[in-house]
């Protein structure tokens, strides 16, 4: 089995993929409840992410035998907002909009201030997980945040993958992320590894 990891620089297939993952999440149904509109509404969401991190970060693709099957989403924090983010928001959301609009102050006030680098998505295909793909996908920026002293922040959007960044240098942040009548979010920070 072949493994590559490359930068992408086009948002589409990796906003599918990562639309594709996170839409059957809690995070995503309390987002969008209509189960039939969350895919269309999320996979609007996570591309436009996605191409903003094209912009002004860096996104992973990881392809087995040359088909994408995963990426991740980094920004090196601070980093510009998106133009007209809330207007965009509210055209592809619809009535849906106003809960991602709490999530994203949620978010905006928990996350820290000092400088790192934002894991803000990372996805497998979910025919692919329990492989150690992820992992390759994590190790990959992983490498250069230890070479250049740089720590990394993200928000484990369930207990599972809360574990799987613990295995990976991640401690828990001292405040959840609680969306009100719904799921928690764990936000973690990772130090630097010295080699």
């Amino acid at each position: 089995m072949k493994v590559e990891i490359t930068r992408l620089t086009d948002a589409t297939e990796a906003g599918e993929i990562i639309a594709g993952t996170f839409s059957t999440d809690e995070i995503s149904a309390w987002l969008v409840p209509p189960r039939a509109e969350r895919l269309p509404i999320q996979r609007r969401f996570f591309t436009m992410h996605t191409a903003h991190a094209i912009d002004h970060g860096v996104v992973y693709g990881i392809q087995v035998a040359g088909e994408l099957i995963g990426a991740a989403v980094w920004f090196a924090a601070p980093y510009p907002d998106i133009p007209g983010e809330e207007e965009e928001i509210a055209a592809f959301a619809g009535e849906h909009a106003e809960r991602y609009g709490i999530l994203g102050g949620l978010m905006e006030k928990l996350h820290p201030h000092e400088p790192h680098h934002y894991l803000s998505f990372i996805a497998l295909k979910p025919e692919r997980t329990g492989r150690g793909l992820g992992t390759l996908l994590l190790k990959e920026h992983h490498r250069q945040l230890d070479a250049e002293g740089i720590p990394a922040y993200l928000e484990a959007s369930s207990e599972a993958s809360r574990r799987l960044y613990l295995r990976h240098g991640y401690v828990d942040m001292p405040e959840l992320l609680r969306l009100p009548g719904g799921p928690v979010m764990y936000p973690m920070w990772r130090a630097p590894v010295a080699s």
